[in-house]
């Protein structure tokens, strides 16, 4: 009477071997984001990624993440891109606007290029938390995001629609 479903899953793999990685990283904080950055290509590496297959573009702070990486996702070059940043509290709301808009920037251009940008902006409020985010008792927030990268490249191209379908709309699809 009742069948069993069969369920199929679709998983990104953790080889980076054949993809291309962009890595955008803020220089503000730098004593935090070059540790994330070490992490992130240390992950790459070990998942098959060869240096010319990884750029780092650098920019002055989290703020200018979001549209340099729009920018390079527009280059069409990537399978996947990291945004590191490291935002830590002060004592005005400036760090309030800072993390909502470099988040919803980078979330916006994620969304308007198609292309996965991993978002690995630490948002701390003491020095402390982001050096354990960074490499002592959280483990590297950075190397989670190398992997995190190879994993939806991987995944970007499995869910990868074929340009012939892409340009027939979905109504027309379904008809056939």
């Amino acid at each position: 009477m009742s069948e069993k479903l069969q369920i199929s899953k679709v998983q990104g793999e953790l080889s980076a071997a054949g993809f291309r990685f962009g890595i955008v990283v803020s220089r503000f904080n730098s004593f935090i984001t070059e540790r994330l950055l070490a992490a992130a290509v240390d992950a790459l590496e070990r998942a098959g990624a060869q240096g010319k297959e990884v750029d780092v573009v650098q920019v002055p702070g989290s703020f200018e993440l979001p549209l340099t990486a729009k920018k390079l996702a527009a280059t069409g070059r990537y399978d996947a891109m990291i945004a590191i940043g490291c935002i830590l509290r002060g004592e005005t709301a400036h760090y309030d606007y800072v993390c909502s808009e470099t988040a919803r920037g980078l979330q916006l251009a994620q969304m308007d290029s198609g292309l996965p940008i991993i978002f690995c902006v630490l948002t701390c409020d003491t020095l402390e938390q982001a050096i354990d985010r960074a490499g002592l008792k959280g483990g590297n927030k950075g190397f989670e995001a190398g992997l995190a990268a190879v994993e939806m490249a991987q995944l970007s191209r499995k869910l990868r629609v074929p340009e012939a379908k892409a340009a027939v709309p979905c109504e027309t699809r379904r008809r056939k």
